[in-house]
């Protein structure tokens, strides 16, 4: 079973548009199938679920669907998700830029990491307003700082030490062992490009509305069926 399976959210908008529905009902149900997904994660005995939840180029977008994706971070503070994250002792992090998102959801974001910090067997990491080259930007101004500083000299860098210095050093596995993508696209668009350097890719046809427990068993099963080598012989 792999640690920490990363999903990239994708085709809620054409779902909804298939289903007659609104952009907005297209994104609520996506919220409330990572949720499901999530549980399943965790029951199957996975540790770590990443979700590609909002990019840095999802600003721009029209500040109607910015606005829905905004509130819809907030979905996951409703009670019922409260109540799932305490009653299955499930930590939240939310992982990302966040320069543009609004004070008061990341009030909201702060209380929630604050209150399942604790936890320590199931992961949730959201990442909201997240580049995979900002993370790594991120991490190198980073390490400058701390070099002009005198606490690390170049003989100090190595790939543990960026590593350190990335968002996902929140996470006990931070480099994911799948990456499930939906809507039947095969690309990674910005998301982990460091993390993703060996990571098994499933990329599924269904929307992720439509992303279901078959689903999830099926790219469990691609993966287990799979020989890591991670460039070497075996």
């Amino acid at each position: 079973m792999p640690r920490h399976v990363a999903f990239i959210l994708d085709g809620n908008r054409r779902w909804a548009k298939r289903a007659g529905l609104t952009t907005s009902q297209g994104h609520e149900a996506g919220a409330k199938r990572l949720i499901d997904i999530a549980e399943l994660c965790f029951e199957l005995g996975v540790h770590t679920v990443s979700a590609f939840a909002f990019s840095t180029e999802n600003w721009g977008r029209d500040k109607i669907e910015i606005d829905n994706l905004m509130s819809l971070i907030q979905h996951y503070r409703n009670k019922s998700n409260i109540k799932f994250f305490h009653r299955s002792e499930v930590r939240v992090s939310v992982i990302g830029n966040k320069t543009k998102i609004p004070e008061s959801l990341l009030k909201e974001i702060h209380e929630i990491e604050e209150a399942t910090k604790g936890y320590k067997n199931k992961h949730l990491i959201m990442a909201v307003d997240y580049s995979g080259k900002f993370d790594i930007m991120h991490a190198c101004k980073s390490l400058v700082k701390k070099s002009e500083k005198g606490l690390i000299r170049e003989e100090d860098v190595d790939e543990a030490l960026i590593e350190r210095e990335l968002l996902t050093n929140c996470s006990d596995f931070p480099s994911p062992d799948l990456m499930i993508r939906t809507s039947g696209e095969q690309r990674i668009s910005n998301f982990f490009l460091w993390q993703l350097a060996y990571t098994e890719l499933f990329f599924s046809p269904v929307f992720w509305p439509d992303f279901d427990k078959d689903k999830l068993l099926e790219a469990l099963a691609s993966y287990q069926s799979r020989e890591r080598r991670f460039g070497c012989r075996v």
